[in-house]
């Protein structure tokens, strides 16, 4: 099902994706994301309705058209993990219309998701965290690239950095301070802690570095002076992880995961680790009391086989 969007629905869109750009401070792979999903519920809701219908239309959306749509999507065979998201981005549009439009989205709002079982994060061991730091060390040529790459991972591992976060530093980190202010997802602002081996690690890249680590510029660059680009860092890894013999899921955001679950295990307050990996909610950080859980049993099992 496929139509053309009415114009005053496709420029609503616009301006809302305006509105998160300017207000909410959203990322771009999120905006990218938000006009994909709530343009498919657009078009399917003027073949829903026989299209030609207005701004009112979207204000006016009930509990009927999202089961109606959300059908629809699962017809397609949209996973339960993507129809919630695009449930969340389409009550968040059209909530933004109806209140423009003076209309009580009460009901719409209220319109609950498919249920799924959220995947539990997948950190690597303390060795495995610390050899893979070690490993990334061993793929470049250059020694300024060596450095670099076990800079960017302790980084990650040592004060719980998402990869955007990291490669989003300037050169005005350098030297790097005893802590962080972070702008990480939407705009949350948070302040991580730097341990010495990070700022060694930092300080080792920076004295290689061939190029002008300027405060406005990128503190990580790639081999012709440019940002670095995450891709990179994702394959020094997975090489890394190959010959370490290490899972499929030793990627650069499992290095994060293994910060707040050791942290976790090493009696770290739950509230405290949710700051500072910058969650909004402590329900997304409680994933990680689950880990720890699993974890305890797996040793458990180990040292008490079943007769």
């Amino acid at each position: 099902m496929s139509l053309t969007i009415p114009p005053a629905q496709r420029d609503a869109l616009t301006r809302w994706l305006d509105h998160l750009r300017a207000l909410d401070a959203a990322a771009t792979n999120t905006l990218t994301a938000y006009a994909h999903d709530v343009t498919g519920f657009l078009s399917f809701m003027a073949g829903h309705h026989g299209g030609g219908e207005g701004l009112g239309a979207v204000a006016r959306v009930d509990q009927s058209d999202l089961r109606a749509w959300m059908a629809y999507e699962r017809e397609r065979g949209i996973a339960s993990r993507s129809l919630a998201r695009e449930l969340s981005a389409v009550k968040n549009f059209v909530a933004w219309v109806a209140d423009r439009e003076g209309v009580d989205a009460t009901t719409v709002l209220s319109q609950r998701g498919p249920k799924f079982r959220r995947k539990l994060p997948r950190p690597l061991s303390v060795e495995g965290a610390r050899d893979m730091i070690s490993q990334v060390g061993e793929q470049a040529r250059e020694d300024w690239v060596a450095a670099r790459d076990i800079a960017v991972v302790t980084l990650l591992y040592g004060s719980g950095l998402r990869i955007s976060e990291a490669l989003g530093l300037t050169g005005a980190a350098h030297p790097m301070p005893e802590t962080l202010r972070i702008i990480g997802k939407g705009g949350k602002e948070r302040i991580v802690p730097t341990l010495p081996v990070i700022r060694a690690a930092v300080a080792e890249y920076a004295r290689l570095c061939p190029y002008d680590l300027t405060r406005t510029e990128p503190l990580f660059r790639g081999v012709r002076g440019g940002p670095l680009n995450p891709r990179l860092i994702a394959l020094v890894m997975e090489k890394a992880r190959k010959q370490l013999g290490l899972p499929a899921t030793a990627t650069p955001h499992a290095m994060r995961h293994s910060f707040a679950t050791h942290l976790l295990s090493a009696g770290g307050d739950l509230r405290s680790i949710q700051e500072l990996l910058g969650h909004a909610s402590l329900s997304t950080t409680q994933a990680y009391t689950a880990v720890d859980a699993a974890r305890l049993m797996e040793v458990y099992e180990k040292a008490h086989p079943r007769a």
